[in-house]
């Protein structure tokens, strides 16, 4: 499906207006194909469920994972200078250089389960306003940044990762999710790099005065996006729209990615069911904020770095689960008795 990329926000609106759905007849086919393989019914668990997901998704009864894609968006945010984060701004500009060099944690899940892996770097030097005094992106440099990430997606991929850095974006995403979802900031905010209780309590106050300047536009998910987001979750959220679009399945990543995410689900209540989560990360919000989107992540092992790390290590999970339900034998083909 190609569509052009949308260059205003009213752009995605529309394209959030007319979400494409997944191949009815591969899903079927799959679930057919999913009750003649060679193991008692449902013993693979939720493998079988990921399978039948991504069939659908893809148009194939019987798929394989071939191009997965992980992107990580980097941007600098005004909010930062507030001291809501334990590291300063130049550790954005540092991380991206070892992205680039290959060094980082991401590098290494990317290579390790065969995945295409590209930085973008999103004006670095023209970091956000601080969202406490005004909002934190022009609509017009949202949209480019939404833009960009749309852009980012290789039409080829057949799945897709999306991460992120960004110094200050966990005070970000936990705005967004107050925003979205309701509650208090303090049930919001997390330890993020590592803040001491006197750094949480700051930034339970800065995200509370975020949403306080902005409470005009909470109930429109893509300006909470504008006012309280950055380039690097604007970003997020085009690549996983355009991944809509091309059904291409993602696989989502933690508290930062899944606020981003969050914005095009408000949105467009559907707007993630070519999404899975691929995690749920030590910062405690986001088992809160994966339940209300009715996510149950496929892996938990107390994650909290981003980049995208724990959904290119559950990228192993779903090519698992894909490899089992294209790759196995149907009792008849096995030569099997069906009990």
């Amino acid at each position: 499906m190609s569509i052009d990329t949308p260059v205003e926000l009213d752009g995605f609106r529309a394209v959030l207006s007319d979400l494409a759905a997944p191949d009815g007849a591969a899903l079927a086919a799959a679930s057919d194909r999913n009750g003649q393989l060679t193991k008692p019914p449902g013993a693979l668990g939720r493998l079988e469920e990921l399978a039948i997901w991504y069939a659908g998704w893809r148009g194939d009864a019987r798929p394989a994972v071939t191009a997965p894609q992980v992107i990580v968006f980097a941007g600098n945010h005004g909010v930062a200078a507030r001291g809501v984060s334990a590291f300063p701004a130049d550790v954005t500009v540092q991380m991206v250089a070892n992205f680039e060099a290959g060094g980082a944690a991401i590098n290494q899940l990317a290579r390790t389960f065969g995945a295409r892996m590209d930085v973008h770097a999103l004006e670095l030097d023209r970091p956000t306003a601080d969202f406490t005094t005004a909002p934190a992106m022009s609509e017009a440099d949202c949209a480019a940044a939404m833009a960009a990430g749309w852009e980012a997606v290789d039409p080829g991929t057949d799945l897709l990762v999306v991460g992120e850095m960004g110094i200050g974006n966990t005070t970000s995403a936990a705005a967004i999710a107050a925003a979205l979802l309701g509650g208090s900031a303090e049930e919001w905010v997390g330890r993020g790099t590592g803040l001491d209780e006197a750094g949480l309590v700051l930034k339970a106050r800065v995200v509370a005065e975020g949403l306080a300047r902005h409470r005009a536009v909470l109930g429109d998910p893509l300006q909470v996006l504008v006012c309280l987001g950055g380039r690097e979750l604007a970003a997020m959220a085009g690549a996983i729209l355009r991944a809509r679009v091309l059904r291409v399945p993602v696989i989502l990543d933690g508290f930062i990615c899944t606020a981003a995410a969050l914005a095009l689900e408000k949105a467009a209540p559907g707007a993630l069911d070519h999404c899975v989560a691929g995690h749920v990360s030590a910062e405690a919000a986001h088992g809160r904020m994966l339940a209300s989107l009715g996510k149950e992540p496929l892996l938990s092992l107390g994650l909290r770095l981003g980049e995208g790390s724990g959904a290119a290590l559950a990228i192993g999970v779903l090519k698992g689960a894909i490899a089992c339900h294209s790759g196995m034998a149907s009792f008849a083909e096995a030569g099997v008795s069906e009990g």
